[in-house]
């Protein structure tokens, strides 16, 4: 049991007359029941305190849980030690009266000079040193020999020898330190001096009679070991410590009794002990001082995929949006992906460059699906004709999941877009995580990794530059009001008072000199055009628009484009963070809506105006520790949702006033409007190693389109 104050706490009784069906409130890790809500949140609040130590190890400033823990864990290793040696330990112990650190060190050195049975260490056999364990002690007189067995890597005994004591070998102690201690706790019920129990004692043969020289000592009384009241007599200071011990005992108890009446009092008034916040989520309740919270938004749920695999369908789409320069795939937006799964058709071009960008790159990497092709006689280039039997080859592969390979027909067959939604986005998600651990991949995301690190670093030294600024300028501007306001005489006493100490003066003017060097530096970049930013891949990209503008970012806007450069490397997308109940929220940097996903992954939804946002937001209570984060990213990252919110909710009400006008000009000439619905039927790979994929207008497919 975890210590409060060094010594036992004891646990909340259940309450009198509990009807089985009263609803109660339960401690999960002491099954501590309550009727009362504050008694029960008053308890866990102080069992969340990090004041509780582990009585095993001896660790301190930690929680009630994390205390019961670290008991657990130090039990499973005592419980590990060969019973063979339990014995010659505790005897060891038994009515020691050295420190735990002493005694830990003398039964390392006992095991060393005297091993015992089931004692594991290293002998010589055949002019070799290998790990052995001790089987049995042989003693022939004054001489003792050892029965030792060889142990092999998985710790079995392969073969038994005969050995001095000369012969083994100890490359470190047998037991830990802390192993060691929490197996002396473990074992004792009281130390100075240290006292077996007494069932443990009668376990392993252990004498419970104290030696001669503590007899006088202690007395044996109902199992426990108690002072002698005649070796106490017999100390001089014996009258003074009672007495301070007494004097004590009246100020503890007097202590006691004024906290009580206190208590009570309280108690009678209806004060309670505040809460502290943030707590868990479930365990909020409504409070006076609470602000007025929005109701939260309905979520959309128009999708056109089925809910359970919305979570793939994310997963497929941001892999394409991260690494569609890796891939040589044009990227394309969410609805247009989202169409082109449910579209019937076999040859959607969106679709074949997508699955023959992946297999490409499995090609290049060289791998298992590149050796599961080999011995196919055709040539490894993909095409708008063949890219089915390429994939067919890869959902043939071994360690494939069982249920795509009754769909293996249909495809090649050249009936893709015959297949369930489900079934497709299962395929790309085969595929996705065969790429993740591909070489160009994982190259790729290390690449990010160290230039966002680069970026970080900058940013860190642009935010130092700008605080020194900042003192340098108050600074200037102290001196300049003093000199103002000072009349000739005082600026002759300051002179002489500088003159007095010049050695401060020196080095605050070197700080200030070169404080301004590097600012006049930093000014000198900025002006002859210098980038401060050129190795990453997103520089080199946008090194024409810098040509462009040879005004370079102003100081106060260096720190936000380096932010913004150290999110456009961001490649792994990670949750907001979760609500009261274990909802998870995700932002996409490409996709101007915020998805919400339930806590069993099964259900999602989405936010698409900044007026939900702000609805959301205002929802969300502080007190909980979930809802406390989650409402911290959102107002970190509220300027770029909210606008990301916007531009979408832009472009589809500028979508929908063109298919009107489109409308109403199809209807004079008598033709038929171009479906925006249809677009992704439109998309070309402008990114493709061998120029944009032209769809063949044949009814069959002829040699041009490859």
């Amino acid at each position: 049991m975890p210590l409060y104050k060094k010594k036992p706490f004891p646990l909340a009784d259940p309450p009198q007359d509990l009807d089985p069906n009263e609803l109660v409130y339960q401690i999960r890790f002491t099954m501590e029941i309550f009727r009362n809500y504050q008694e029960y949140l008053n308890r866990l609040n102080f069992y969340r305190q990090r004041v509780w130590m582990c009585k095993l190890t001896g660790k301190t400033n930690l929680t009630y849980e994390e205390a019961l823990v670290s008991e657990q864990r130090a039990t499973e290793k005592v419980q590990q030690f060969p019973e063979e040696l339990v014995a010659p330990m505790l005897r060891i112990i038994q009515y020691s009266t050295l420190t735990l650190k002493d005694l830990v060190d003398a039964i390392n050195a006992n095991l060393q000079e005297n091993p015992c049975e089931g004692l594991e260490l290293h002998g010589r056999n055949e002019q070799s040193v290998c790990a052995c364990k001790i089987v049995n002690v042989l003693k022939d007189g004054i001489a003792i020999q050892y029965q030792v067995g060889w142990l092999d890597k998985d710790r079995k005994i392969t073969g038994t020898s005969i050995v001095n004591l000369d012969d083994l070998i100890h490359k470190k102690t047998p037991f830990s330190r802390a192993v060691l201690k929490a197996f002396v706790r473990e074992s004792t019920s009281r130390s100075a001096p240290w006292v077996v129990h007494e069932k443990l004692a009668k376990k392993h043969g252990i004498l419970t009679e104290p030696p001669e020289e503590l007899r006088d000592k202690f007395t044996i009384q109902n199992g426990l070991l108690k002072i002698s009241k005649k070796s106490a007599a017999g100390n001089q200071n014996f009258e003074i410590i009672r007495k301070r011990k007494r004097t004590e005992i009246d100020e503890r108890t007097a202590t006691d009794l004024s906290r009580k009446s206190k208590m009570k009092k309280e108690e009678e008034v209806g004060i309670e002990e505040p809460v502290r916040y943030p707590i868990d989520d479930l365990l909020v309740r409504p409070a006076a001082d609470d602000p007025i919270f929005t109701d939260r938004p309905s979520l959309s749920t128009n999708f056109k995929v089925p809910m359970d695999c919305v979570g793939d369908f994310l997963m497929v789409w941001n892999f394409f949006s991260s690494f569609s320069r890796l891939l040589n795939l044009w990227p394309f937006s969410l609805d247009d992906f989202e169409n082109a799964l449910c579209h019937k058709d076999s040859n959607v071009l969106l679709i074949v460059e997508s699955h023959s960008a992946i297999l490409r790159l499995l090609i290049k990497d060289e791998g298992n699906y590149f050796f599961a092709i080999q011995n196919k006689k055709r040539k490894l280039k993909i095409k708008l004709t063949n890219w089915n039997e390429f994939l067919c080859d890869f959902l043939d592969m071994e360690n494939r999941v069982l249920e795509l390979l009754q769909y293996v027909a249909i495809v090649k067959r050249g009936h893709y877009g015959l297949l369930d939604t489900h079934v497709k986005l299962s395929i790309f998600r085969e595929l996705v995580v065969e790429a993740l651990k591909t070489t160009a991949v994982r190259a790729r995301l290390d690449e990010c990794i160290e230039q966002q690190q680069a970026l970080a670093a900058k940013k860190r030294e642009e935010t130092k530059m700008k605080k020194e600024e900042q003192i340098l300028r108050k600074e200037e501007s102290e001196t300049k009001k003093k000199c103002q306001g000072h009349n000739s005489e005082n600026r002759k006493k300051n002179m002489h008072a500088s003159d007095v100490d010049p050695i401060s003066t020196h080095l605050k003017d070197v700080r200030k000199g070169s404080l301004k060097a590097k600012l006049s530096k930093r000014n000198s970049m900025q002006k002859n055009g210098k980038k401060l930013y050129t190795g990453s891949l997103e520089g080199q990209r946008r090194r024409k628009y810098k040509e462009k503008d040879p005004q370079e970012k102003q100081p106060e806007d260096l720190c936000g484009h380096l932010e913004r450069q150290i999110e456009k490397l961001s490649i792994r997308t990670s949750s907001l963070g979760k609500d009261r109940n274990y909802s998870r929220y995700w932002f996409f940097r490409r996709e101007g809506r915020l998805f919400v996903e339930s806590s069993d992954s099964k259900h999602w939804g989405y936010y698409t105006t900044r007026e939900e946002l702000d609805a959301l937001m205002g929802s969300l209570n502080p007190k909980g520790e979930r809802e406390r984060a989650l409402q911290r990213q959102l107002e970190k990252h509220y300027l770029r949702i909210s606008n990301a919110l916007q531009k979408r909710s832009r472009e589809v009400a500028d979508k929908a006033l063109l298919e009107e006008a489109v409308l109403r000009r199809s209807v004079r000439v008598q033709s038929q409007p171009r479906d925006s619905a249809l677009a992704f039927l439109r998309y070309v790979n402008k990114w493709r190693e061998d120029g944009p994929t032209k769809v063949c207008q044949t009814k069959s497919p002829c040699k041009s389109c490859g």
